[in-house]
């Protein structure tokens, strides 16, 4: 792939994903974005050597993916002063603005738009994401592996099948990261109750966190048959899990992951302006 990629908004996610691209060989004359902030367009220009504009239309016009990333609040005003461009253009756009929904932006853009809508989350500022990707019927099979090759830069991908399971990807793993330093930080301080200093039941707690995640990333084996691998019979393991199960700890983590994809989908009301009628003609749902 070499094809010129506009980044409209060059926050965070913005910046991974560019020195993604850029540490995977892609041209850094290739890469363009844009950003209100002089200050930030000349120190992503120093720093990662691409061009970066102020003027999202002209910044559009000179390129054949486009990648959404601003505010969700900000994202009807900009696909609205896009869409004479893109219309004539018809590029792949992504969209890495969390909760609104592809119809409403396709709706915002004109129409009969090429949109993946993506869920990635925080670890992908450190390329350690995990994305979720959904593709609406205007995207070609091409255009699909474009946007993988793109959010790949971020970490891994993974496609769903309809755009409503975006919300149970919200729930568990654009939210997820927040549960395990929960998690954490409460470890840390059951450990600092339990006599050790802070800085040691910090760093156990986050060396622990990491191997535990790296074993169930390298191993075949399914979490489940890890953790019976590491809970001997009445030891020291097995009463903190007991302990764990008896306050319905699967119970609780169920609960809280139907909140979160309950706000997801009320936060995509709020932030949706399409019509029911447009849902209806476009076919997605």
């Amino acid at each position: 792939m070499n094809l010129t990629i506009c980044f409209i908004g060059a926050g965070n996610m913005s910046i991974s994903l560019i020195g993604g691209l850029i540490a995977s060989g892609y041209p850094k004359d290739k890469i363009r974005a844009t950003d209100p902030s002089e200050a930030t367009r000349r120190e992503i220009t120093q720093s990662m050597g691409i061009h970066c504009d102020e003027d999202n239309v002209e910044a559009a016009e000179k390129s054949d993916i486009i990648v959404l990333a601003v505010k969700p609040q900000m994202l009807e005003s900009v696909c609205q002063q896009l869409a004479e461009t893109l219309q004539k253009k018809r590029p792949l756009v992504i969209s890495i603005a969390a909760g609104v929904r592809s119809t409403d932006i396709d709706y915002w853009l004109g129409g009969h738009t090429a949109i993946v809508r993506t869920m990635p989350n925080t670890p992908a500022l450190i390329r350690s994401g995990a994305t979720g990707l959904f593709a609406n019927s205007a995207v070609t099979k091409v255009q699909k592996e474009q946007a993988e090759h793109i959010l790949r830069a971020a970490g891994i991908t993974v496609w769903v099948p309809k755009e409503t399971d975006l919300d149970s990807v919200t729930a568990i793993s654009g939210s997820g990261p927040a549960y395990y330093f929960l998690f954490m930080e409460a470890m840390q301080q059951a450990g600092q109750k339990l006599g050790l200093d802070e800085a040691t039941a910090r760093l156990l707690t986050i060396q622990t966190a990491f191997g535990a995640a790296k074993m169930a990333l390298e191993s075949s084996d399914d979490c489940t048959t890890l953790r019976q691998k590491v809970t001997s019979p009445n030891g020291t393991t097995e009463k903190a899990i007991q302990s764990f199960e008896s306050n319905q700890l699967r119970e609780i983590v169920e609960k809280a992951m139907g909140a979160a994809k309950d706000r997801a989908i009320s936060l995509a009301n709020e932030l949706g302006s399409t019509s029911t009628d447009y849902q209806n003609t476009t076919g997605e749902k």
